[in-house]
C-alpha cells in the first residue's frame, strides 16, 4: 500500500482497457492522489485518458470521487518522446521585421536568432529569392511566457499595517507550536489574569479588558507582527518585561505571557493617565508621545476603556 511507485506487471486488463494504453507500455505503476489532484490532471502527467484511469481503477461515475491519500494504478511512465514537440513550437510567434537596406536573410536570421529556413519558410521565401528595402517580413521567435502575477499575501497584514516575511515567518512558527499544546481554557486565563494583576498592582478589570479585546482570552492567539499569546505581546516586549521581572519569559507559556502583559500595563500606566497608557500598549507609549494618536488606536482605547467598564459592572463575556 506505501510503496506507491511499484511496478506492477503481467496484470489482465479488460480489452478496452488494453487497447487505450499504447502499445509497448511495460506496465502499471502507482499514484498516491494528493490534495486538488482531478483525475484529468493525472490522465495528463502519465499520458493517458481520464476513460483509461476509469477503467483501471475501477472508478465509479466518471471518477470525481477521488481522494487524497487514494492510490490509483496508472500506466507506467515511458521514456520522453518527439511528442513533446508540439508543446516547443506552441512557444513560437512572429514578429514584423521592414527590411533594411543591406540586410540578408542571413543577417535577419542571426540577429533574431532563428534559423534561415525557418525564416524562409515562413514568408514563402526560397533559398536565393531576393529581398529589398522596405519589405516587410514576418519573422519567427521564441515566446518567452509571461510568469504568473505573485499572489497578493493575506498573512503578512495585521490592523492596516504589512509586516516583513521574517516576522510572519516567525509569528507562523510560533502559531504552529500553540496548535500543538494543549492550553489553559478562557476560564483559566481569566482566572490568570486577575491572580498576576494583583501581584504587580495593577488593575484587574483593566488587564482583563485589555486581553479580551486582544485576543478574547485566548493564549493560542498570534498575530501577523507575532504578539502572542492572550495578552498579545511581540518578543521586543517580552524581553523588556523579562529584564523587569529579572527572568527570561517565553510569551508560549500562558503564565508567562500574561506576566509580560501586566508589567507592561504596571509601566504604562505608571507613566501615563489611562487613555494614554491605553494607548501605549497598543501603539507603543514613545510613538504616542511622538506622532499622536492614530485613528486606530483611538479606536482601541475607546473599545477597551467600554470593556474595562462593562466588567466592573459584573458582564461576563463567557455567559
Amino acid at each position: 500500500m506505501h510503496k506507491v511507485l511499484r511496478v506492477l506487471s503481467g496484470l489482465a486488463v479488460p480489452v478496452l482497457t488494453a487497447a487505450v494504453i499504447t502499445a509497448g507500455s511495460p506496465g502499471f505503476g502507482a499514484y498516491k492522489v494528493k490534495q486538488g489532484d482531478t483525475l484529468s490532471h493525472i490522465a495528463g502527467r502519465y499520458g493517458t485518458s481520464v476513460m483509461t484511469l476509469v477503467a483501471l481503477n475501477k472508478l465509479p461515475g466518471n471518477g470525481n470521487a477521488i481522494y487524497a491519500g487514494e492510490v490509483l494504478k496508472v500506466p507506467a511512465k515511458r521514456s520522453p518522446t518527439r511528442t513533446a514537440q508540439p508543446a516547443k513550437r506552441s512557444q513560437l510567434g512572429r514578429v514584423t521585421y521592414v527590411v533594411k537596406r543591406g540586410d540578408t536573410v542571413s543577417k535577419i536570421a542571426k540577429r533574431f536568432k532563428c534559423s534561415q529556413a525557418n525564416l524562409l519558410a515562413a514568408n514563402g521565401l526560397r533559398s536565393g529569392d531576393r529581398i529589398y528595402a522596405g519589405k516587410p517580413l514576418q519573422v519567427p521567435v521564441k515566446l518567452h511566457p509571461k510568469k504568473p502575477p505573485k499572489k497578493a499575501r493575506t498573512d503578512n497584514t495585521f490592523a492596516g499595517r504589512t509586516y516583513a516575511d521574517h516576522i510572519v515567518a516567525q509569528a507562523n512558527r510560533n502559531r504552529a507550536i500553540l496548535k500543538q499544546r494543549k492550553l489553559q481554557t478562557r476560564t483559566q486565563m481569566r482566572s490568570l489574569i486577575v491572580t498576576t494583576s494583583k501581584r504587580y498592582g495593577v488593575d484587574p478589570q483593566l488587564a482583563l479588558a485589555v486581553s479580551w479585546q486582544e485576543s478574547g482570552w485566548k493564549q493560542r492567539v498570534v498575530s501577523p507582527a507575532n504578539a502572542i499569546g492572550a495578552m498579545q505581546v511581540i518578543p521586543s516586549t517580552g524581553k523588556f518585561a523579562s529584564s523587569i521581572v529579572g527572568r527570561k519569559l517565553d510569551l508560549l507559556k500562558p503564565q508567562d505571557n500574561v506576566t509580560a502583559g501586566v508589567v507592561l500595563l504596571s509601566r504604562l500606566t505608571g507613566a501615563a493617565r489611562l487613555d494614554l497608557a491605553v494607548a501605549g500598549y497598543y501603539q507603543g507609549l514613545g510613538g504616542v508621545k511622538k506622532n499622536g494618536v492614530y485613528p486606530d488606536t483611538k479606536l482601541y482605547v475607546k473599545n477597551v476603556l467600554r470593556i474595562k467598564a462593562q466588567l466592573e459592572r459584573g458582564w461576563d463575556p463567557l455567559r
